[in-house]
């Protein structure tokens, strides 16, 4: 009995050894062949930065770059926003208006896109940075309303009960009361958007029209055209940022917890 739990025990790890290996080899080639001197696909032909240095002196890339941080910061601080005025008049008013947003991290992205596209185009909005950020702003509530909502729950009536007692306004008792309890959750959730933004790619290829591109969208074009070392490069640095990124809402995630 000890052999055959020891067994399926030994089977269990390889099958999960099996599978990250299938999922971190692609990007382990894509961070090596970033600096590899030669193009792609080709043998390694030495350590090389050549790469990088056609990255930064792209102005296409950063154009794409500087719409991509338009369109993150934007939509980001208007989830956020809009999380926080929903979660909070939901608990006023005693009704939830949270829950439809639920169904933006089930429903696919390409569901949300199409239908995004469709309303623009019902509304003959123009499409550009404004449409994109509308739709990254919708797929956000997604992701801070359940971090805001789970700090939201923990707060004691008793202080917001104390701050109207003492002769506080509701104005004053959300924004010097309510805020800073929920702060660790804004910065988290807000992080998080941004992470979301960046990574979008259906939507903004949807939403975007033909003048506008981000990032997602450059590396798209160009990999339609041929594959270059520069997405290599470009899409080993967004990782990086990325990943620096996520680390940042864990550590806000643990000062909430520990709070």
């Amino acid at each position: 009995m000890v052999h055959v739990s020891r067994l399926s025990k030994t089977l269990f790890l390889l099958l999960v050894s099996a599978v990250y290996i299938f999922l971190y080899t692609p990007i382990i080639v894509l961070i090596l062949y970033s600096f590899n001197k030669g193009g792609f696909p080709d043998i390694w032909r030495g350590f090389s930065l050549h790469w990088y240095q056609d990255l930064l002196h792209s102005v296409e890339i950063w154009r794409a770059f500087q719409n991509s941080v338009i369109v993150a910061l934007t939509s980001s601080v208007f989830s956020v926003m809009m999380a926080v005025c929903f979660i909070h008049g939901s608990r006023r008013y005693g009704r939830d208006f949270t829950k439809i947003f639920y169904s933006n991290v089930i429903v696919s992205d390409i569901v949300l896109a199409v239908g995004m596209l469709t309303l623009f185009s019902a509304l003959a909005v123009p499409l550009g940075l404004t449409t994109i950020i509308a739709g990254h702003t919708l797929l956000g509530l997604g992701f801070t309303i359940p971090v805001i909502k789970g700090r939201y729950d923990e707060l004691d009536d008793s202080l917001i009960e104390a701050s109207l007692d003492l002769g506080a306004s509701s104005q004053y008792t959300f924004f010097h009361v309510i805020i800073p309890f929920l702060y660790p959750a804004i910065l988290s959730s807000f992080l998080l958007a941004i992470i979301v933004s960046f990574d979008d790619f259906l939507i903004a290829f949807f939403c975007s029209g033909a003048s506008v591109q981000t990032l997602s969208l450059y590396i798209f074009s160009m990999i339609r055209s041929g594959i270059s070392p520069v997405v290599n490069a470009l899409s080993t640095l967004l990782l990086v940022v990325s990943l620096l990124m996520i680390v940042i809402m864990l550590m806000f995630q643990k000062n909430i917890l520990r709070k």
